[in-house]
């Protein structure tokens, strides 16, 4: 079991922005997080980017901050991307189930305009909420591939 940390947690109550950091969420099995506009019963419920990929941007865009890629676990010390799916991973209480690498952008992306590109197509993730709880920016993520 390899860990990783919590950098940002982020909501948005529209698809297709950027989403607003928060200091907890809750997710709900079979759901995703509430009060964010990708909860429903789909299987891109949460969505996950590295730090390090932020980071990567910001040398392009100094302004970039954790939720201008609409992800809403901002992760750090995982290669996120390198995951397969079916990975599980766990974040406090809660389980999540990768279930997509990457995501085409649509057109009227804010992200997109905003930065002029998007890292979420080849470096974020998707995932299910198996077991729903409470985490916060201190919660520790772990997963096993």
């Amino acid at each position: 079991m390899k860990t990783f940390k919590i950098v940002s947690l982020n909501i948005s109550e529209k698809k297709g922005i950027v989403k607003t950091p928060v200091g907890k969420m809750v997710l709900k099995e079979k759901h995703g997080i509430i009060g964010d506009a990708h909860a429903g019963k789909w299987h891109r419920q949460v969505s996950l980017l590295a730090n390090e990929d932020v980071e990567y941007m910001k040398l392009k865009l100094d302004t970039i901050v954790p939720g201008d890629f609409a992800e809403n676990i901002t992760t750090e010390g995982v290669e996120l991307n390198k995951l397969p799916v079916g990975t599980t991973i766990k974040i406090g209480e809660s389980v999540l189930e990768v279930t997509q690498i990457g995501k085409k952008c649509h057109k009227d992306c804010e992200v997109m305009q905003k930065v002029g590109e998007c890292i979420m197509p080849s470096k974020g993730i998707f995932a299910k909420v198996i077991k729903g709880g409470e985490i916060t920016n201190e919660s520790i993520g772990s997963y096993s591939i």
